[in-house]
Formats: C-alpha cells, sequence, structure tokens
C-alpha cells in the first residue's frame, strides 16, 4: 500500500481507529443489516448516535450550561451569513485576519453595519492584530482563531466587552477552549473532528431572538435547537465520522493530550525551518498557527522552489504546495497528523538541503 503523507489542507487526515468504525459501519450499522449511509434518521439507533456525539462535545470542551451544539450543513461559508441574520441588529465588528474572515465581514456587510475593527492586511495577513480597542456597544464581535492560508492563530481565549462569536473551523478540538467567553463557535469539520459535509455550531441561547428581521425558517437558529439538528435529514455519515473522531480524541486524553502533541509536532516543523538556510516562515513567530505551518524559500534559493516541490513529491509529501494567493509551501498538521509525517517532512528538507548546498 502506498504511503502517503498528507498534509493538505482540508479535508483532513483522519485517525486510523475513526476510519476503521467507518468501514464496518458502511457495511452494517449497530447490527442493523443496513449501511449508515442507508438508516432512517428518525431511528432509534441514530437518534442514539446524534446524541453520543453531542454529549462527546460537551465532555471535551466542558460546554457549560445554556448552550446548543448543532450540526448543520453549508460549511462554515454558510454560517457567515447564518451569524449575521441572527445576531446583527445594529452593528458587528469584525478582526480581519484574513480571507475567511473578510468573506464573513462581507456577507454582514450585506445586511446590516458591519466593519473590521481592526486587520492585519497591510502585511499580507502575516499576524494577529494587537493593542484594537473592541466598541462596546456592538451586537458582536466576530473572530477568526486560525488562519488556513497565511498560518496565524490566536492562540488563548480573549475577554471580550460583547458577544464574542468564532470561527474554529481549522483549530477546533487541538487545544483547551473556555466556552464561557464566547456566545457563539462555529466551524467546518474537515480540518480536526470528521470529514466534509457537517458544521458544528456550539451557541449560547440567550443571544438568540434579538434581531427584528424576518429569519427565514431554514436560517433560524432557533428552528434547529427546537429540532435537535434535525428539521431536515442531517449529514448521517459525516456525523457518524465525527462521532468516531471525538471517541479517537478523548481515547488519547482529551485536549490537553492532544494539545501537547500539537505544540510538539508544530515545534519540530518550524524548528528546521528556522534552522534550515534554504526555508523562510512566513508569519510572525509570535503568532505561528499550530494548524497550518506556512514557509518559502529563503530569497537566494527562490529558484529551487519547483524543485523542491518535485522533490517532496518523490518522498511522499502530499498537499505541502502554498495557497495560490500566498505561494511558496504549507504544511496543514491538524490532530490525526501522525508525528512520523512530520519526522518526513523534516528529513525531505535536510536532505534537500544538503543536495543543494
Amino acid at each position: 500500500m502506498k504511503v502517503a503523507h498528507n498534509f493538505n489542507a482540508g479535508p483532513c487526515v483522519l485517525p486510523k481507529p475513526a476510519l476503521k468504525a467507518a468501514i464496518e459501519a458502511l457495511n452494517d450499522y449497530k447490527g442493523t443489516g443496513m449501511s449508515v449511509i442507508e438508516v432512517s434518521h428518525r431511528s432509534k439507533e441514530w437518534e442514539a448516535t446524534m446524541e453520543e456525539c453531542r454529549a462527546l462535545w460537551k465532555e471535551l470542551l466542558n460546554i457549560p450550561e445554556g448552550y446548543h451544539v448543532l450540526f448543520l450543513g453549508g460549511g462554515a461559508s454558510m454560517q457567515f451569513l447564518y451569524v449575521a441574520m441572527n445576531l446583527l441588529e445594529n452593528k458587528a465588528g469584525y478582526l480581519e485576519t484574513g480571507v475567511w474572515a473578510k468573506k464573513a465581514l462581507k456577507e454582514a456587510k450585506g445586511l446590516g453595519n458591519a466593519f473590521a475593527v481592526a486587520s492585519s492586511a497591510d502585511k499580507n495577513f502575516s499576524y494577529i492584530p494587537k493593542g484594537y480597542e473592541i466598541p462596546k456597544d456592538l451586537d458582536y464581535f466576530h473572530i477568526t482563531t486560525n488562519n488556513t492560508i497565511y498560518g496565524t492563530e490566536i492562540h488563548e481565549d480573549m475577554d471580550c466587552p460583547v458577544n464574542l462569536v468564532a470561527d474554529m473551523s481549522s483549530d477546533i478540538m487541538s487545544r483547551p477552549v473556555d466556552v464561557s467567553k464566547y456566545a457563539m463557535i462555529y466551524g467546518g469539520a474537515q480540518k480536526n473532528v470528521g470529514p466534509a459535509g457537517v458544521t458544528f455550531v456550539i451557541i449560547r441561547e440567550d443571544i438568540l431572538g434579538k434581531v427584528t428581521r424576518y429569519l427565514p425558517t431554514m436560517l433560524d437558529y432557533r428552528t434547529h435547537i427546537k429540532e435537535q439538528s434535525m428539521f431536515n435529514t442531517p449529514p448521517v455519515f459525516s456525523i457518524f465520522v465525527m462521532t468516531e473522531t471525538l471517541k479517537w480524541v478523548k481515547s488519547i486524553g482529551g485536549l490537553n493530550a492532544i494539545y501537547k502533541i500539537n505544540k510538539e509536532k508544530a515545534a519540530l516543523l518550524y524548528n528546521e525551518i528556522d534552522r534550515n538556510k534554504m526555508f523562510v516562515g512566513t508569519a510572525a513567530k509570535e503568532d505561528r498557527s499550530l494548524m497550518n505551518i506556512c514557509f518559502v524559500m529563503a530569497e537566494e534559493y527562490k529558484d529551487k522552489e519547483e524543485a523542491f516541490m518535485a522533490f517532496a513529491k518523490e518522498k511522499g509529501m502530499v498537499g505541502i504546495k502554498g495557497h495560490r494567493s500566498v505561494g511558496g509551501f504549507r504544511a496543514s498538521v491538524y490532530n490525526a497528523c501522525p508525528v512520523e509525517s512530520i519526522k518526513a517532512l523534516v528529513a525531505c528538507m535536510q536532505e534537500f538541503e544538503k543536495l543543494n548546498s
């Protein structure tokens, strides 16, 4: 079997136990004689899986009372609209730290008074803005905690004077989070907690019902809270694999354990980037992402970029080409990306340096 070191930015590497369980469930789901993609979402077997998934979210993140966990379709991009539809009445502030933050802001601007409180666009989003003041009259303040394209991350849960809304698509479950500091957390599953096709939403109920605009039934969070995420047929397979992925996170010690592993994995690659004369990191060191590690060739080796890409491919590296808007390289090292893959990439970089010295 071909060995691939998967550094794709998404869909993510999934833990082997989750993949094994998924294969078994595709053949026979819980002894029903049916596949998980055939079973009724109204069956007692499926309702039990939904409840197990919800319970794992609450346990792993220590979600307080008063919050609901939803599983929806449409990806995080749909949530850009949901958030503004449900929460924007007077004005909203956004922290502009990259492409996805800009897209979220664009949707909010289409519905009302929304603006960037601070931005790192002046340096191509290579850092997280600091020292800004959040207006106290906002309906909410929106942040994107990890920026997949630029390799920056907000590493701590901020104190916010207004409702704090966070897109955590690419770093959820990678570290402990104080959910009580957020009014809402959302994201696509396909970076850390499952395959593409399902979106998670963690929302405090008391922030809802405050807007005066008409809310279409499907775009009202209260609809999905009332119907336990089954107002329409949920993405059953994606939710099943998510459940198995969260069981794996719990089995290895939960978020404190995975955070320790993630820091060690990222340090391996960042240390090599800083040591190796052929490569340069692109994100400000204090804001470097633990999930998406971005780097380019040093100026004097710019002509070697395509050669390194080909060399890395020969060594089994997959998905290390940087996003088209920034170029260079990007290694996405989500939860289930094994340390052996990071070590293989480091060895590849070291060998390429020796061959070109």
